[in-house]
């Protein structure tokens, strides 16, 4: 992520146009940079994962870009529960959140959660 986000400095690469897209571990990077950047980015998907500190977030965020969270309810590794935590925190830190649940999905991504992404991308990116 941190090359990701260092390329963003190149001419022509904005972060009015960049989203960033974390699985598991990956959404919780994304979730913990992506509030935290200087530059805001376009929006933030994350899928099976969970904020990390939520109580620090008030005190350390910089941008409020929105941000879109797919859980499966069966999930094994990530309690599905971390998306209600994750969405009370940033509900009370300003953060436009929405929400898509995968009924009986586990760790993974189903088409349901893909085609959420992809509505969601659509309508951030323009």
């Amino acid at each position: 992520m941190l090359s990701l986000l260092q390329n963003s400095k190149r001419p022509g690469f904005t972060s009015d146009r960049l989203l960033l897209v974390g699985i598991s571990q990956g959404t919780m990077m994304a979730l913990h940079v992506g509030l935290r950047r200087k530059e805001t980015v376009v929006g933030i998907v994350g899928v099976s994962g969970t904020l990390v500190a939520p109580d620090l977030l008030e005190a350390d965020i910089r941008g409020r870009p929105p941000v879109l969270l797919v859980h499966g309810t069966q999930d094994e590794v990530v309690p599905f529960r971390s998306m209600g935590l994750a969405d009370a925190a940033f509900t009370a830190a300003g953060v436009p959140v929405e929400m898509h649940v995968s009924p009986g999905l586990g760790h993974s991504v189903g088409q349901d959660g893909l085609e959420a992404a992809a509505a969601f991308a659509r309508t951030v990116i323009g």
